[in-house]
């Protein structure tokens, strides 16, 4: 037995792609192919995945003149593809829910309902002040321990010769400038190292530091570098050569 005629509107369609418009529900590319047609369906199957599928004559509409940028069949209703058939696109109508302490049988003949109630309002926003509240003292309070634990460690802080002055003082200063600058000393005490250099030694007891000054001789002593109280270098200053004072004060003997 032939096959049924093809629609003229449809005979051309037969080594030309198309989309459909609207595109159908649940197939992801919009390409097809005509292959056939019965009296009351057209059968297409699709240019990616070679899927066939039935659509009833029904649903087709017109086809468009212009192909550019793709010739377009047009769909008379939304069609969705569901268990392998196409059937028409049902689209869900959501009840809204009526207020608290209305009346469901006034609200669906149209009558304005009772005002609902706003306790749950105000009890969440409560619920949003205290959260706010908790948030704000916990940053508060992170604050405070980092403030805490820079203090307490502020005597441990290790300065490197980046640093060019520490409490104001620069490579520059002799025991002038550092007395002008740090105060009188409690202590004063002087070492000879290697070569005949002289070393004198300011102590701080109130800062916990010693300041210490180096040079050829007493007259001509300059500052170097600064020490804790376990005398750790805390502070060193950069040499002309480009290097800095530090392993000199770790090498340096408490004196």
């Amino acid at each position: 037995m032939a096959s049924p005629p093809i629609p003229p509107q449809l005979d051309h369609l037969i080594t030309r792609p198309f989309s459909f418009y609207p595109p159908i529900i649940g197939i992801e590319h919009n390409e097809w192919l005509y292959k056939k047609a019965s009296w009351s369906e057209i059968l297409v199957v699709n240019c990616k995945n070679a899927e066939e599928i039935w659509i009833s004559r029904r649903y087709i509409g017109e086809v468009s003149r212009v192909d550019d940028p793709v010739l377009i069949v047009g769909l008379t209703r939304e069609l969705e593809y569901k268990r392998g058939m196409v059937v028409p696109f049902q689209r869900r109508v959501i009840e809204m829910p009526v207020a608290v302490g209305g009346n469901p049988a006034t609200a669906r003949e149209g009558e304005r309902p009772a005002p609902g109630l706003i306790v749950g309002i105000r009890m969440a926003s409560a619920q949003d002040k205290r959260m706010f509240k908790l948030i704000g003292a916990a940053v508060t309070v992170a604050i405070l321990l980092y403030i805490l634990a820079v203090s307490l460690s502020r005597q441990r802080v290790v300065f490197t010769a980046r640093d060019q002055t520490y409490m104001g003082l620069t490579a520059r200063d002799d025991r002038t400038e550092v007395v002008v600058k740090l105060g009188e000393p409690a202590t004063d005490r002087w070492q000879s190292e290697s070569g005949d250099l002289q070393c004198e030694a300011l102590d701080y007891p109130d800062r916990k530091l010693t300041v210490i000054l180096i040079g050829a001789d007493r007259n001509s002593v300059q500052y170097v570098g600064t020490m804790d109280k376990n005398w750790k270098p805390v502070h060193s200053v950069r040499l002309r050569s480009g290097g800095t004072t530090d392993s000199l004060l770790r090498g340096l003997k408490r004196f």
